[in-house]
């Protein structure tokens, strides 16, 4: 009977190891408006990039959705956030996004619902990803930020907006968060 009882202590021990982390806590919408958080990602190695559909780097979801399909059986997600802080490049509406997104660019990883990621309404996610107690602090410079959020809910790399997703740096580091526990 000990032996079983500390056993199931284990056993529950390191199930909570495998608790979320303050950043797959916060709570999103995604591009339907239901709730969700990157939560519903746990275990898995999750880009988060802040997208927009008229912007010079638009077409950067090419890149996005061909390093999902490459690597999304390994356990990479790539989550792509609408924001539309910088110069109105992403004014559509929910449904508009996804008809972008689906018809230009044939995009099958998640949408979230827009948000902001800078300034007086930056949402929550962006506040943990750019304050000052964040692993890569500093403002989002444009569309197409890239974070790398490893397997255990921390992000292990950031990327500027005109790095592309299958750039071999970003590969590189996608690579190693998929290899690593």
């Amino acid at each position: 009977m000990k032996t079983i009882h500390r056993l199931a202590t284990t056993l529950l021990l390191a199930m909570s190891t495998f608790a979320a982390t303050p950043l797959q806590e916060i709570p999103l919408k995604d591009i339907d408006g239901k709730p969700t958080s990157l939560k519903s990602y746990s275990g898995k190695v999750v880009l988060v990039v802040n997208v927009a559909s008229k912007c010079g780097l638009t077409p950067q979801y090419e890149a996005l959705e061909g390093i999902y399909k490459k690597y999304q059986g390994k356990g990479l997600v790539v989550v792509g956030f609408p924001c539309n802080d910088f110069a109105g490049q992403e004014p559509g509406t929910a449904d508009e996004i996804k008809t972008f997104c689906s018809t230009k660019y044939n995009v099958t990883f998640p949408l979230m619902s827009k948000l902001h990621v800078k300034g007086s309404e930056q949402h929550p996610l962006y506040a943990h990803l750019t304050g000052k107690e964040a692993k890569f602090p500093g403002d989002i410079e444009w569309n197409f930020g890239k974070f790398l959020v490893g397997r255990n809910g921390e992000v292990v790399a950031r990327f500027s907006p005109k790095t592309k997703p299958d750039d071999a740096e970003v590969v590189a580091a996608i690579e190693a968060a998929l290899k690593a526990k």
